[in-house]
């Protein structure tokens, strides 16, 4: 299995878009721009047909440390999810179950 990385986002938007490497670059850095600020504004970010991306609360908890098994306090924070749209599990689920 491989990985997806941003330069392979902007290969790909070179060869399909005949774009060059500057302005894909561009495109791929642009978009992630986007979707970060407006998670940091506190806003949710919904792709149709793909997913929503939301930040959520997590309450501080107690934990422990795995290497030592001392108790040690997690602090309240917030993180991001994200949410599968159905039209992309599904295609998801037929690539899958397909192959």
């Amino acid at each position: 299995m491989s990985t997806l990385t941003k330069s392979d986002m902007i290969e790909h938007l070179m060869s399909h878009l005949n774009l060059t490497r500057q302005e894909g670059r561009c495109l791929v850095e642009s978009f992630f721009d986007e979707l970060s600020e407006s998670l940091i504004d506190g806003k949710e970010v919904k792709l149709s047909g793909f997913g929503n991306f939301e930040l959520k609360d997590k309450n501080s908890r107690p934990g422990r440390n795995p290497k030592t098994g001392e108790p040690v306090a997690v602090s309240a924070r917030r993180v991001v999810t994200f949410k599968t749209g159905q039209k992309f599990r599904q295609k998801v689920d037929e690539r899958l179950f397909d192959a």
